[in-house]
């Protein structure tokens, strides 16, 4: 369906394989106006990079976007967007956006999609919903940033709904409803790791379940939250972190992209050592 219609029901289906000692991706489908490029290899075959984009330039009332994610046996795959990811304000319809990964044992997926905007008066609901099987890695982040900052504008009108869910092996891990309406005022208290609804306009959440999880790994990450002196200008920037079952949990609230992108790089190196044995490489499109 166009734009022009009741909204684009794009459609995204991507199956990693494991061949010879590496990842390949195996299937591909793609319904506009979702897109993947060519994947490349910039840590050798190990492991598969994917950049996914949504060519309609955002997503408007109406859309309904549907991604899956399938990593078999052993494989290996990063996944990122080209662009930050755009939702403009509601023409009376609901956007949706389903994600669905599934990763089988041995395998490790990297999920890092590149921040979404929600513009004021924007109608969205997103929900993802992670199979991970017993020996089965997913490090996962969310960036959201609430109304075009730079220009002035907040976020006084429309709805962000959130619901991520992480099952393994049929067991339901961890679930996150999340819901912040256009308006709403500031929270003053401080977050929790549990919920963190932002009172500043950028949040991060930042998830990891692995099997090689160890208990050291959230000390050593804690060491990169800043201290924010209660003199401070921007007072509402806040971090939180937490353990998970067999895995972490970061949360951020504050007023900076390019911020919570460092702080997530810096715990990005120290984990993906301790869960992968293998270093931090960054996308080439961030």
């Amino acid at each position: 369906m166009g734009a022009d219609g009741p909204g684009w029901q794009g459609r995204l289906e991507l199956e990693f394989v494991a061949r010879a000692g590496g990842t390949r991706l195996g299937r591909s489908f793609v319904q506009a106006p979702m897109k993947v490029q060519r994947p490349f290899f910039p840590e050798g075959d190990r492991v598969c990079h994917v950049v996914t984009l949504h060519t309609a330039g955002g997503v408007v009332g109406g859309d309904r976007l549907s991604t899956q994610v399938h990593l078999a046996q052993n494989a290996h795959a990063l996944t990122t967007t080209a662009t930050a990811g755009k939702i403009y304000r509601s023409n009376g319809q609901v956007a949706e956006q389903m994600t669905h990964l599934r990763v089988a044992a041995g395998g490790c997926l990297e999920w890092l999609p590149q921040e979404t905007i929600v513009f004021d008066g924007a109608d969205y609901r997103q929900r993802l919903r992670v199979d991970l099987d017993e020996d089965a890695l997913w490090l996962g982040w969310e960036i959201t940033r609430l109304g075009r900052t730079a220009r002035g504008e907040g976020f006084a009108s429309g709805q962000w709904r959130s619901h991520t869910e992480v099952w393994q092996d049929g067991t339901l891990l961890w679930v996150d409803p999340q819901q912040i309406l256009g308006g709403a005022a500031p929270l003053s208290s401080p977050p929790r790791a549990e919920r963190l609804p932002p009172s500043s306009p950028v949040s991060l959440s930042l998830a990891s379940q692995s099997p090689n999880f160890s208990a050291d790994l959230l000390p050593q990450t804690c060491q990169f939250i800043p201290t924010v002196a209660s003199s401070s200008p921007l007072p509402s920037l806040q971090y939180a972190a937490t353990r998970l079952q067999s895995g972490l949990l970061y949360r951020y609230r504050g007023h900076s992209t390019l911020e919570v992108r460092r702080w997530f790089i810096q715990i990005w190196h120290l984990l993906r050592p301790a869960l992968v044995n293998r270093p931090g490489y960054l996308p080439r499109v961030w």
